[in-house]
């Protein structure tokens, strides 16, 4: 089975030296990845900037923005059965990028306009022999919120989690809701049993 990964923070640059991004740290992904190249698939990881030791055996591609990461999901899209999206994308970026580091000011207004819907593009293109599996991290409504993603981006499965999954060691509430609208909940899970849980259902979705 040939699995694309994404993992990881995107990063959005307002100028050479400063950018917005959030706290993830990939580990859900590259945990992903780990596991799917225990049970022998082929694996393609497309990685925002982490601190992460690259698991063995996967293919791996770096980016650093949103657009990045479209272009290379796009691109590896077509050749895989499952498609996992657990990178931590940014929803905006800045509408222009200074050439030169801007200088301290006491005010600044700064305008930000949409990244692309990477898996709505993906949606547009997606067999019916293909798989997408999405996450979403909801701070409220979290089944209601989760569910219209589900539908609205035509996914195969979701998982739901909250801000406490941020960084290692971390524990959370999660909750898997396939696209029959069935939701499983797991109390206080670690990220490598979610991981687990993940891979052992692809031969199943």
């Amino acid at each position: 089975m040939k699995v694309l990964i994404t993992a990881g923070p995107t990063r959005e640059y307002l100028d050479p030296v400063r950018f917005i991004s959030n706290p993830s740290t990939g580990r859900m992904g590259y945990l992903i990845a780990e596991e799917c190249i225990k049970n022998g698939y082929d694996v393609t990881l497309i990685s925002g900037p982490t601190s992460l030791e690259v698991p063995q055996g996967v293919k791996y591609i770096r980016i650093e923005t949103a657009d990045e990461m479209k272009k290379a999901v796009l691109k590896y899209f077509p050749e895989s059965e499952v498609l996992i999206m657990s990178a931590a994308i940014s929803d905006w970026r800045p509408a222009k990028r200074a050439k030169e580091k801007i200088k301290r000011k006491k005010e600044w207004k700064l305008k930000l306009i949409p990244n692309p819907d990477i898996l709505k593009e993906v949606g547009k293109i997606k067999m019916p022999s293909q798989k997408v599996i999405g996450f979403a991290l909801e701070t409220e409504d979290i089944i209601k919120n989760a569910k219209k993603k589900l539908k609205e981006k035509k996914l195969d499965l979701i998982v739901a989690n909250t801000p406490d999954f941020f960084g290692k060691g971390k524990v959370s509430n999660a909750i898997f809701i396939s696209k029959e609208g069935r939701a499983e909940e797991f109390k206080m899970i670690e990220k490598e049993d979610i991981a687990k849980k993940i891979v052992s259902i692809l031969p199943s979705l």
